[in-house]
């Protein structure tokens, strides 16, 4: 059977589309928006957390679609480091559309465990509430384990619009610890592809010549 090649895909759900979440920032940080003053401390945290392919042209290009206002840092204030970063770009696709889509989080290994992950997350959620959005989604991969129990903590919702979700959701579910249940999941009508027979013509051909 074909692996799908999707990201996983995950839905903040609607009943908390009216209710801004609060924000929590620890001592000795502060939530702030973007200034191209912060290029190459942003850059430096994304790289850290392995979207080493952005450069200052990609990141200028990625500036230009973000909200007003919608690119969000946490400062260190001691050190004037970037810990964390989200964006809330207006990313409308066939699967999502006239949607927000929470894109490029990243955090610096030397702030884990201070909950800025969710910090940043979540103003971006509130800078969609503010701008009106109805439907606001993320993308990510199921190796990136830390951020999606993240996701999950905040209230996100696996998407299952692929016939290989569940059982890819049910493993990285398993490996959390978190509730699997896809029943109170927002989903697609999809089809599960038949199984492949590995057997085909290349069999018959060397039936053949084994004859």
């Amino acid at each position: 059977m074909a692996v799908s090649q999707q990201q996983l895909h995950m839905l903040w759900p609607a009943r908390l589309l009216d209710a801004p979440p609060a924000i929590t920032v620890p001592a000795g940080y502060r939530l702030r928006t973007y200034t191209e003053e912060d290029m190459t401390g942003l850059l430096a945290l994304l790289h850290g957390a392995g979207f080493t392919h952005f450069t200052p042209e990609s990141m200028a290009e990625w500036a230009r679609r973000v909200l007003p206002d919608g690119l969000f840092l946490i400062e260190h204030l001691e050190t004037g480091e970037l810990a964390a970063t989200a964006m809330a770009t207006h990313n409308p696709t066939e699967l999502h559309p006239n949607s927000g889509e929470l894109g490029w989080v990243a955090g610096s290994p030397a702030h884990t465990g201070k909950g800025l992950g969710i910090a940043v997350c979540l103003a971006v959620i509130r800078r969609y509430h503010e701008a009106g959005y109805h439907r606001i989604y993320l993308k990510t991969d199921d190796w990136r384990l830390p951020a999606l129990k993240t996701y999950l903590k905040m209230g996100f919702e696996p998407f299952l619009f692929m016939w290989d979700m569940p059982e890819r959701w049910r493993a990285v579910c398993e490996i959390l610890g978190w509730p699997f249940t896809p029943e109170l999941w927002p989903s697609l009508p999809y089809s599960v592809p038949e199984p492949v027979d590995e057997c085909s013509d290349n069999c018959n051909q060397a039936g053949d010549d084994a004859g």
